[in-house]
């Protein structure tokens, strides 16, 4: 079976993961100092510059390595809330050249037709709880993994329906104060994972949560 991975949830030491009042120009609400640390590597792997790699780079590389699809919230891919526009012209945030490369299942409420771009990247608009979407990307990505991305609220929704199998997330040396938080509430979870924990010399705290082995398949919602 293929594994729900989330990697480079950057989240704060007061642990917010996404500011709040995401518009146009703030994507991430008022929470861009979570990004102000972490050197991301190129999504594609590491390379194409001349700068020394560092543990940041090594870690936020692995973003890609053997995904067949993502799942994202509909905050994810534009600032629109509600009902579809007609005349809505928003293909999200990156253009006409999408990072993602594969299937991307968007979560909302109101779902439309597809977006396709050259690059191989489809976006999916979808409305569907947690194990209907992750059976959905599965089918979708061809038996590779699933990549879950932000935001938090969406994260988390995955996380109590135990389905994370892998969780990388960033803790950057700053406080936000009010937003989206990963854990309030479900700080429960962790018992499910092992978790390994490595700083970096930008400061931030890279921890790795691997799923401890179910009792049974049958027992969890796959």
């Amino acid at each position: 079976m293929s594994r729900l991975r989330v990697h480079n949830l950057c989240v704060s030491l007061d642990g917010y993961a996404a500011g709040t009042h995401v518009t146009l120009e703030k994507p991430i609400g008022d929470a861009r100092a979570l990004f102000s640390l972490v050197r991301h590597g190129s999504i594609h792997g590491i390379g194409g510059s001349d700068d020394p790699v560092g543990l940041d780079d090594v870690l936020t590389s692995t973003w890609a390595q053997n995904i067949g699809a993502e799942i994202m919230g509909r905050r994810k891919f534009g600032p629109q809330a509600g009902p579809w526009k007609p005349d809505d012209d928003w293909r999200g945030w990156w253009g006409e050249e999408p990072p993602f490369l594969t299937p991307v299942v968007v979560l909302t409420h109101h779902p439309r037709e597809p977006l396709e771009f050259e690059n191989g990247t489809v976006f999916h608009f979808v409305d569907a709880d947690a194990p209907t979407a992750l059976g959905m990307a599965r089918e979708l990505a061809g038996g590779l993994d699933v990549r879950r991305g932000g935001g938090p609220s969406t994260v988390r929704q995955f996380l109590e329906a135990d389905l994370v199998d892998f969780l990388h997330i960033a803790v950057v040396p700053v406080t936000v104060g009010q937003g989206g938080s990963l854990l309030g509430g479900i700080e429960h979870v962790r018992e499910l994972f092992d978790i390994e924990t490595v700083p970096s010399a930008s400061g931030v705290e890279h921890q790795l949560w691997n799923r401890r082995a179910r009792e049974s398949s049958a027992s969890t919602p796959r």
